[in-house]
């Protein structure tokens, strides 16, 4: 309890961003999107939902102060810093890790862009990016991306009523996502 008061600044924002990112992947990995929204199950699976969940992450935090940004980027720093201990835990070579970290990060930026201009069109065109990116469907989307849009649409509600102050404690609630159902 005493050493809390010897941490820097930067130490705190780094424990809090540790936390948050917990909490995304906690919701990436919700048994839900795996058994009833045909999400694969795999380590590409796994990584298109961490990166759905830090993007809306993201997206809520690009409304803060620049300061408030600072925990984003921290948490950013954590999502990649994930990735390469994954891949370094998985066998990948030392000189092959950093190759394969710019390809996650130019998905993700890819992803973001892509969920960026979807979202400003509407659901169907979100269940699109969705379906091309998480489900490899490129012309129409998917049932079961048209049930992830709305549920990007209910995290982004959810996460607008998340002060920062409750980030800053290192907390952060998405909601659950229920059983698939069409619509």
């Amino acid at each position: 309890m005493i050493f809390n008061l010897f941490k820097s600044k930067a130490q705190k924002r780094e424990e809090i961003a540790d936390d948050l990112y917990r909490q995304i992947v906690a919701a990436a990995r919700q048994p839900e999107f795996y058994l009833s929204y045909a999400v694969e199950d795999s380590v590409t699976g796994r990584f298109e939902m961490i990166v759905l969940h830090a993007y809306v992450f993201f997206y809520r935090m690009k409304s803060e102060t620049a300061e408030n940004r600072e925990l984003s980027q921290a948490v950013f720093g954590r999502f990649f810093q994930d990735m390469d201990d994954s891949l370094r835990e998985q066998g990948v070579g030392d000189l092959s890790v950093p190759k394969k970290i710019k390809k996650m990060a130019q998905s993700f930026y890819g992803h973001a862009e892509a969920y960026d201009k979807a979202r400003d069109q509407g659901v169907e065109a979100l269940a699109i990016a969705l379906s091309r990116n998480i489900y490899g469907e490129e012309s129409k989307p998917c049932p079961e991306a048209a049930g992830l849009a709305r549920y990007i649409l209910d995290c982004d509600e959810k996460l607008k009523l998340q002060s920062m102050e409750d980030f800053s404690k290192g907390e952060l609630n998405f909601p659950e996502i229920g059983p698939f159902q069409a619509y």
